[in-house]
Formats: C-alpha cells, sequence, structure tokens
C-alpha cells in the first residue's frame, strides 16, 4: 500500500459504525455523480471509477471487521 493508502486507512479505522456509514453514503454518491457525468458525454477520468469503487470495498471491509469484533 502507498503512503497515501495507509494514511487513508488509518483515517477510516479512527472513524466509529456512524461515521463509516456517512463516508459509505458520500462515497456511493460520488460513484453516481460519475456514472451520470459519463452516461451524458461529459469527460470523466477512467481512474476515478477504480479509485471510488475500491474505496467503498475498503470502507465495506472495516464495516465487517467492526461488526465481527464487536460480536466477540
Amino acid at each position: 500500500m502507498s503512503k497515501k493508502q495507509e494514511e487513508a486507512m488509518k483515517t477510516l479505522r479512527a472513524k466509529d459504525k456512524a461515521g463509516l456509514t456517512e463516508e459509505l453514503l458520500r462515497l456511493r454518491r460520488e460513484q453516481f455523480s460519475l456514472r451520470m457525468q459519463s452516461a451524458s458525454g461529459q469527460t470523466v477520468k477512467s481512474s476515478e471509477f477504480g479509485r471510488v469503487r475500491k474505496h467503498i470495498a475498503r470502507v465495506k471491509t472495516l464495516q465487517t471487521q467492526q461488526a465481527a469484533g464487536a460480536k466477540k
């Protein structure tokens, strides 16, 4: 992982359940916005789709880890 990704993960790990849910909602909106921009013919960096998708996966992974930790 790059330094930038490590810093992002540290920031995400510091958030509680509500914070992660809020971050996930923000990312989903960003993903939808990118899809709409692409569909309307606006130029969109294709790498943004992958970046947002991977960030969503990171947030969902942390949510799952927190849920598993809470059950123990």
